[in-house]
């Protein structure tokens, strides 16, 4: 892939589309003992809020998602929705009946606080971006909450990433989730999920344009760091039965691997690695790695059984069959720890990790189980 102009989806002074956003009261300190002196999370709304405020869902997206999770393309966010097949009226997040709000997460680069915001000099943050978790996340959701007048979520919803934040959500802040569905995700990162993570955080690092994280003046970006980042990743999101169905070993169109062409699959990989590198920005994709790989309820919390002792919330908890990511054995553990929590909803489909996002039949009934 040829190196292009530093121009993405998140560069600062995109059009704001559908995205509002809120400005913290103050100093963020950080859990990892550094301190954001200001911030702002973008944010996403969908059907209206009721006069006591108890209709209020929040739903937490992923690694590289973003607050556009339903409706379609607009400025900003050239894609539709990544859940417009939940959300919505008459949807299983009835957007009659319930007011869901969507965040972009604190480190990101779709309008909230991230390397590529301004200091308070007004350059971007880049190199000196402080290390962010997914309690501070948190944190800042809360102001979220705050500001919109929501002292306690009717659910809190994400999946993998985003499953998190709702689990630390329901951990951290018990008294203001009523229900939580965590999808595909795990209560703390595993040393396999730290070492899928290491080579994707070492290729954006040994990308010449990354410039030690500070390369935002300069004609280029480390796209190719990104973008094998994004091929060792996708790999993950789905299963090795439905790739090898897929491609099996076939040739991209006529393109002989024999003669420097590439397998089909090679050519799946490139295309979502180009696809990545043009909307988001390789320093958050560093940055929410990061947050992901010391993801650990049970921190400073007398270990994760304690943690999840802790949630008071009714829970769903579900996971995928296929997922070699976030096994389901993760997802178990999370549910035998929350007390009066059922097994974990099992999620079948060959397509792996990704299925929380394609699965919208299975999904659905989960959300209508959780909101009963």
């Amino acid at each position: 892939m040829t190196a292009e102009p530093v121009t993405g989806a998140w560069r600062i002074g995109d059009p704001p589309g559908r995205r509002k956003f809120v400005t913290g009261p103050g100093a963020l300190a950080l859990e990892a003992g550094g301190v954001l002196p200001g911030y702002t999370l973008a944010y996403e709304t969908w059907g209206s809020l009721n006069s006591d405020a108890s209709n209020a869902i929040l739903v937490e997206h992923a690694l590289t998602g973003d607050s556009h999770a339903a409706g379609p393309p607009v400025p900003g966010h050239p894609s539709a929705g990544w859940w417009d097949g939940l959300i919505g009226p008459g949807k299983a997040l009835d957007t009659t009946e319930f007011f869901v709000v969507v965040p972009n997460v604190l480190g990101g680069c779709q309008g909230s606080t991230g390397p590529s915001s301004p200091d308070p000099d007004g350059q971007p943050w880049g190199s000196r971006f402080p290390v962010v978790t997914v309690r501070d996340q948190v944190t800042t959701e809360a102001v979220l909450a705050d500001f919109l007048g929501i002292s306690r979520w009717a659910a809190v919803v994400g999946g993998s990433m985003g499953g998190m934040r709702a689990l630390e959500w329901a951990v951290s802040l018990p008294s203001r989730v009523a229900t939580v569905l965590v999808l595909a995700s795990t209560a703390r990162a595993s040393a396999e999920q730290i070492a899928w993570a290491a080579p994707q955080l070492h290729a954006i690092r040994a990308d010449p344009d990354w410039r030690g994280g500070d390369y935002y003046s300069a004609s280029s970006g480390p796209f190719r760091g990104l973008g094998i980042a994004r091929r060792i990743a996708h790999v993950t999101y789905r299963s090795e039965p439905e790739l090898d169905q897929r491609f099996g070993r076939s040739y991209q169109g006529d393109e002989d691997p024999l003669r420097g062409g590439r397998f089909a699959v090679e050519s799946y990989l490139d295309h979502h690695a180009e696809k990545l590198s043009g909307r988001f920005d390789a320093n958050s994709y560093l940055v929410l790695t990061e947050s992901m790989n010391t993801h650990d309820v049970g921190r400073d919390r007398g270990g994760v059984a304690a943690a999840l002792g802790r949630v008071t919330a009714r829970a769903v908890i579900g996971g995928v069959d296929s997922d070699r990511l976030y096994p389901l054995y993760q997802s178990a553990e999370i549910a035998a720890g929350i007390e009066g929590t059922a097994e974990p909803s099992v999620v079948s489909s060959p397509y792996g990790h990704d299925s929380f996002l394609i699965e919208t039949d299975q999904i659905a009934a989960l959300v209508k189980a959780l909101l009963g």
